[in-house]
């Protein structure tokens, strides 16, 4: 029974700032930057350190950093709890989370992960760019209500959930105008709903474009089982072929993201202690809506003194 689950965050925990602290202190850490310069072609660090802030935010850019200063941030685990690192037996990670999981668990390597991942977000950013579309976050509304709300604004287009991220939130993704048009309707129904900033309608078939290219890049790259299970968003369960983590991983873009079932199944193998690695506390909300109870620590920039 695995004890202990590394989290690794996804789009949407980007932030000015991120990495930078991780990399000025820790020698491997900046190792991880200068290697991604070498990778993607331009400074990744200083792009972090001072943005500019849309800058950030963009898909093709947002997705690259999280991924390597969520992977640099497991340098202030081995200082401050090296023990985590030995006892870790279990991990996931929400959307582009998912890759960086993959990649401490050795699935990939740290490069062909950021090929990956970068090719996956200049694909995502494509099929955001030819259509009009986004997605809104519903609180304080159950499933079947936001099911509800979705099939009232279909008539404006393309709706549906796109993460099922916890108890009361849930967000939904699709057309532009759909989009515009769920926000009445789920306030008229008790709910509260936040437009987010993203590009595009993640995780629909709006993005059906992106898996083609997404897919011959993975086909391009070493995958093997990893050394510990990494949860999927697809189906929240584990996998170790690697033609079934190929397929999985381009299904993903497409396919609603499982994370309160993914949570509550770690909690069933047995997990008592969750560590989130890389910037922001999101999945630490998350999970405390899942299971109030649940020990979550956060291992980032903020936790250098």
């Amino acid at each position: 029974m695995p004890k202990t689950a590394f989290l690794f965050p996804g789009q949407g925990a980007q932030q000015i700032g991120m990495g930078v602290k991780v990399a000025e202190k820790y020698p491997a850490a900046r190792q991880l930057f200068d290697q991604a310069a070498d990778i993607l072609g331009f400074d990744l660090l200083k792009l972090c350190a001072q943005g500019p802030e849309e800058r950030i935010h963009a898909t093709e850019i947002s997705q690259p950093a999280l991924y390597v200063s969520s992977l640099a941030s497991l340098e202030v685990v081995k200082d401050q709890s090296p023990e985590a690192l030995g006892q870790v037996e279990v991990a996931a990670g929400l959307s582009l989370g998912e890759y960086t999981a993959l990649a401490f668990a050795g699935a990939m390597s740290f490069e062909d992960g950021l090929r990956v991942v970068r090719v996956r977000g200049q694909a995502m950013q494509a099929a955001a760019d030819a259509t009009p579309s986004g997605m809104v976050s519903l609180l304080l509304l159950d499933e079947e209500k936001v099911q509800q709300v979705c099939e009232k604004a279909s008539d404006a287009g393309l709706i549906q959930i796109a993460n099922y991220l916890c108890p009361g939130n849930i967000v939904v993704s699709g057309d532009q105008a759909a989009c515009e048009k769920v926000v009445g309707i789920a306030e008229e129904a008790g709910g509260r709903a936040i437009p987010l900033k993203v590009a595009g309608a993640f995780h629909t078939p709006i993005m059906q474009s992106a898996t083609e290219k997404l897919a011959n890049v993975l086909e391009s790259v070493q995958i093997q089982a990893p050394r510990i299970p990494v949860v999927s968003n697809v189906d929240s369960k584990t996998h170790s072929d690697a033609a079934e983590i190929r397929e999985i991983l381009v299904k993903q873009v497409v396919h609603p993201v499982l994370w309160e079932k993914s949570m509550n199944a770690l909690l069933e193998m047995g997990v008592e202690q969750f560590y989130e690695i890389g910037p922001g506390k999101v999945l630490k909300g998350l999970m405390k809506r899942i299971a109030r109870k649940a020990s979550v620590e956060n291992f980032n920039d903020e936790s250098i003194v």
